[in-house]
C-alpha cells in the first residue's frame, strides 16, 4: 500500500484532462486505508526551466508513454487541501488534450507510473457523476466542467 503526503512546499502542476465518450481519464486518489476518496486526471509537477507544454508532454510520456496535443486553453486552479492530516498547496494549470496513441482510448484501465515507480491505474469517470463520497480533484475542477 502506498502512503503519500502533501510535500510542505507550494507545487505547481500540470493536469491533461483526456475526455472519451463524454468520460474523463482519471487516477484514483485513496486513503491510507485504501479507500477511494476521489478521483485526479493525470499530470504530474513542472520542473525547473521547464514550460507548462514541456512538461504535460513529459508527463505523459513518462506515466503513459506516449505523446499528446494539447487542444484549448489553459484553465488554472489554486489547490489548498488536506490529505490524511497534511496539508498541501498547488497551483495548477490544466488544458484538454489528446492522447495520440488511440489504442489508449479502447483501454477500460490504463497503469500509470510514477518517476519514484509507484503505480497509479487511471479509468475512464463521468466527472459529473461520480460515486457517493468521491470527488473531483483538483477542488473546482467540476465546478469549472459545468461552465
Amino acid at each position: 500500500m502506498q502512503t503519500w503526503r502533501p510535500p510542505q512546499k507550494i507545487h505547481v502542476k500540470v493536469l491533461g484532462l483526456v475526455w472519451h465518450g463524454g468520460r474523463l481519464l482519471a487516477a484514483e486518489v485513496t486513503r491510507d486505508d485504501g479507500t477511494v476518496k476521489g478521483v485526479r486526471p493525470p499530470g504530474g509537477s513542472i520542473e525547473f526551466g521547464e514550460t507548462r507544454e514541456e512538461a504535460l508532454a513529459r508527463e505523459f510520456r513518462e506515466e503513459l508513454g506516449c505523446e499528446i496535443a494539447i487542444d484549448g486553453p489553459w484553465t488554472t486552479f489554486e489547490n489548498l487541501f488536506w490529505h490524511e492530516g497534511a496539508q498541501g498547496h498547488e497551483f495548477i494549470f490544466a488544458a484538454n488534450i489528446y492522447l495520440l496513441d488511440e489504442s489508449l482510448y479502447r483501454r477500460p484501465e490504463i497503469t500509470l507510473v510514477e518517476h519514484d515507480r509507484s503505480v497509479w491505474t487511471a479509468r475512464w469517470f463521468y466527472p459529473l457523476a461520480l460515486p457517493a463520497g468521491v470527488e473531483l480533484y483538483p477542488a473546482g475542477l467540476a465546478a469549472h466542467l459545468q461552465t
